[in-house]
């Protein structure tokens, strides 16, 4: 991605109350800390800057981000670095299977960058982390937070075959705004990925998008129609946050009546679970989603 000097974007708007968060605090998330240190393991939650970091770990529970923390692609919203990938850790799956069973979480949930550099573009090891986690945690449910994988049909397989919960691809934005918000990713594609995983079965596909980044009302709904049409059952509604000066800025702030007249449209198109709020993110209250 070309770098963007401070100048182009106008100064930033002071963040309203609404996006207050709680510092990350408390012997939970001391000792996930430290298990996340001590094994070298990738978080989104730290990768990404999530905004509810401190809640989450408090709690016991965290998103796992396998295949390295530099991605292929330069999505101008994310936090997560972009340059060329170190080598595959075959060893990973067994790695993030061991700190599930450490942590005793329940619950799990995996992601990883995308890794346009391989030529099965990680899904190998994403089936294999998912075994290794079954193997070693039998009573633990999951959600994989995948990538679209360019599309191709035998590397979404090897998700299908090992049987996640909960599948989910993140739409990330409404139609327009795709090419400059993903930049190496296309709305069509992604649908066609989620369209595909229940067509094959998956009992549970999710999906999320982030507002604040200069959509209108309509284009949201007409996404929400879209993600209703593809069978989604799940879907997330969050506030785009800026990472840094280097990346998209943050066209609105979208108030939390706004959220909740989203989150009853949404209802209203059927699916399962809505989650629409300001530190809304994809994984956020995720083990709510497979009961």
């Amino acid at each position: 991605m070309k770098e963007v000097t401070e100048n182009v974007f106008p100064p930033r708007e002071p963040k309203p109350k609404w996006l207050r968060v709680k510092l990350p605090t408390g012997k939970n998330y001391t000792d996930l800390r430290g298990l996340v240190d001590k094994y070298k393991l990738n978080t989104i939650c730290t990768s990404g800057s999530c905004p509810n970091m401190g809640e989450c770990w408090g709690e016991g529970t965290a998103t796992f981000m396998i295949l390295g923390n530099i991605c292929t692609r330069s999505c101008g919203f994310c936090g997560v670095k972009t340059g060329r990938p170190e080598d595959v850790e075959w060893d990973e799956p067994e790695k993030v299977a061991r700190s599930i069973k450490l942590m005793n979480i329940k619950h799990a949930v995996i992601t990883s960058v995308d890794r346009d550099d391989l030529k099965d573009m990680g899904s190998i090891i994403w089936a294999e982390t998912v075994k290794a986690i079954r193997r070693m945690n039998p009573n633990t449910t999951l959600e994989t937070l995948i990538p679209d994988f360019q599309g191709v049909h035998r590397n979404i397989d090897r998700i299908i075959e090992v049987a996640p919960e909960v599948v989910s691809h993140n739409m990330e934005t409404v139609r327009r705004l795709t090419r400059e918000v993903r930049i190496q990713a296309k709305y069509d594609r992604s649908l066609e990925v989620l369209k595909y995983l229940k067509e094959q079965g998956i009992n549970r596909t999710k999906s999320g998008i982030m507002l604040g980044l200069g959509e209108t009302e309509e284009e949201v709904i007409e996404t929400l129609h879209d993600l209703a049409n593809a069978k989604v059952d799940i879907v997330t509604i969050g506030q785009y946050l800026q990472p840094s000066k280097k990346h998209l800025p943050v066209k609105e702030y979208i108030r939390p009546e706004q959220f909740e007249k989203y989150e009853k449209i949404a209802k209203d198109l059927g699916f399962r679970h809505v989650e629409s709020g300001a530190l809304v993110r994809s994984s956020y209250h995720a083990e709510k989603h497979i009961l």
